[in-house]
């Protein structure tokens, strides 16, 4: 596939990527389902930020490994650092622009039962505790 654009709601952050559509990841951590994202995975070097980094504010928790990275202006998740693949980035393929993803196949994937490594997780953190 050849590199598309992406970028969030209002476009402060705009990046493009060299997406591979093998799968969706649609994961069951308690972030990504309120966020309610779709993902696919890419290596790190598959993506060019288009802006500044400062455009962005970045959400760590838990381990503190994954890196959540959000527009600063209008809060859409464009992608992350992903925990189980740090030199990879998992793609919010919502913010692609002009990528058919239909019949590319969903997976569930099981964030849920990562270890939850805070010192003291809230109750709804779902998986086991370190």
């Amino acid at each position: 596939m050849t590199k598309v654009q992406g970028s969030c709601h209002c476009g402060a952050v705009r990046y493009e990527v060299e997406p591979v559509f093998t799968e969706i990841t649609q994961c069951d951590c308690s972030l990504c389902l309120k966020k309610n994202a779709l993902m696919t995975a890419v290596p790190k070097e598959a993506l060019t930020l288009l802006t500044d980094w400062n455009e962005m504010t970045e959400y760590n928790w838990n381990t503190r490994i994954a890196r959540h990275f959000f527009c600063r202006t209008c809060g859409i998740y464009t992608f992350h650092q992903k925990r189980s693949a740090p030199d990879h980035y998992g793609i919010n393929i919502r913010t692609l622009e002009g990528v058919d993803w239909t019949g590319v196949p969903v997976r569930q994937a099981s964030g849920s039962g990562m270890s939850v490594e805070a010192a003291d997780p809230r109750p709804d953190w779902s998986g086991p505790r370190a």
